[in-house]
């Protein structure tokens, strides 16, 4: 898909899609993210995994 198109259907410039495609030193907002998302066909899901407790730290909360 061309950026013209993704752009057309985020309702932005080409060019704009141009810098976010480009990853060096922009950071877009989770609106631009969901707008990019949409506009190839896809959705943004954000998922929260619990972290491994390691041994060490598993030893250290007993200790508290």
């Amino acid at each position: 898909m061309s950026q013209t198109v993704v752009a057309a259907a985020m309702g932005t410039s080409q060019s704009a899609v141009a810098r976010m495609e480009n990853v060096d030193g922009y950071a877009p907002n989770l609106a631009t993210l969901e707008k990019y998302a949409r506009a190839l066909g896809y959705r943004i899901e954000f998922k929260l995994t619990p972290i491994p407790e390691t041994s060490e730290a598993k030893r250290e909360g007993s200790r508290r």
